[in-house]
């Protein structure tokens, strides 16, 4: 593991020269690290989210390569699970192993990227195969679940591929026991073929309505959804758990107001939120992720 007491250059330099001459270290890592608890009854969780840059999303507001270097953003990762009220982390395989290194995920929920093959701005953005972890790498990293983006667009072939896809995963999560955790969205390509989620509160019911029924079975499946209008007629669509999901909002502002909100609905069980957290406006990781963590506490008390 990573010497937390090295100086920071030091830090990842030996970061790589682990997994240049050790790899098993990964293993053993994952093996020895403390694990947490799933929520108890009425209990909300602050979950960071990093698995932007494996879709080739890097950027953030104006920034087209804010997410570009991978230091900065392990840095970043870093402050904000040390800060009170955070109690997990969602990303790719590359991001967690250089964590759990790190000695950064101790006590802390972790959740698998698994698929991570519909790159962003690519012609076959739909067709999202799982690149990443599957149930069974799931399960011997010793986490907690895998999170899958279900995208479904009714004029695109693919969907069908990708909603396959998904139900399988979500029967593989099942069989171990393990969360499932669903991003649904309901797209479409503009007439230029940029590939747009539609957050009409309509879509976003429909979206809920096809993913929650993926697999064979719904027990250990819970929702990543958007905060839109009318969020309480979009919870009522569900039974399942629901996180909300932050994106890249351009009113930061009002997005903590949203978020306030939302968390207070029936069915809400906590916020999963990444770039808006972990790239703020003024750059104050720690403030951004405090102020967060009061709008879950305020609903935890």
């Amino acid at each position: 593991m990573s010497d937390i007491t090295l100086p920071r250059a030091a830090r990842y330099a030996h970061l790589t020269d682990i997994r240049a001459t050790r790899p098993e270290e990964i293993e053993r890592a994952a093996a020895r690290r403390q694990r947490r608890g799933l929520p108890s009854e009425g209990e909300r969780l602050l979950i960071i989210a990093a698995d932007h840059p494996a879709r080739g999303s890097l950027g953030v507001r104006d920034r087209p390569l804010a997410m570009a270097s991978r230091t900065d953003l392990l840095d970043r990762l870093q402050t904000a699970l040390a800060r009170p009220g955070v109690d997990g982390i969602l990303a790719s395989p590359d991001v967690l192993e250089d964590l759990l290194l790190l000695g950064a995920l101790e006590d802390k929920l972790a959740f698998g990227s698994m698929n991570r093959g519909g790159l962003q701005g690519s012609v076959f953005e739909l067709d999202d195969r799982f690149t990443g972890f599957d149930a069974a790498s799931i399960d011997a990293m010793r986490l907690d679940g895998g999170k899958m983006l279900c995208r479904i667009d009714p004029a695109d072939h693919a969907t069908v591929t990708t909603l396959e896809s998904c139900a399988r995963a979500v029967s593989d999560l099942a069989r171990r026991r393990l969360l499932a955790m669903v991003e649904p969205f309901w797209s479409a390509r503009t007439e230029t073929g940029v590939l747009r989620n539609d957050l009409s509160p309509d879509a976003v019911i429909r979206s809920i309505s096809v993913c929650q029924a993926l697999g064979s079975t719904s027990a250990y499946t819970w929702l990543k959804i958007p905060v839109v209008a009318e969020m309480e007629r979009v919870m009522a669509a569900t039974t399942l758990p629901a996180l909300l999901l932050g994106g890249d909002p351009p009113d930061v502002d009002a997005a903590y107001a949203g978020w306030g909100r939302a968390l207070r609905l029936p069915g809400v069980r906590g916020l999963v939120i990444g770039r808006a957290l972990l790239y703020p406006p003024d750059d104050d990781v720690a403030g951004a992720v405090d102020g967060a963590a009061a709008l879950v506490r305020e609903v935890r008390s």
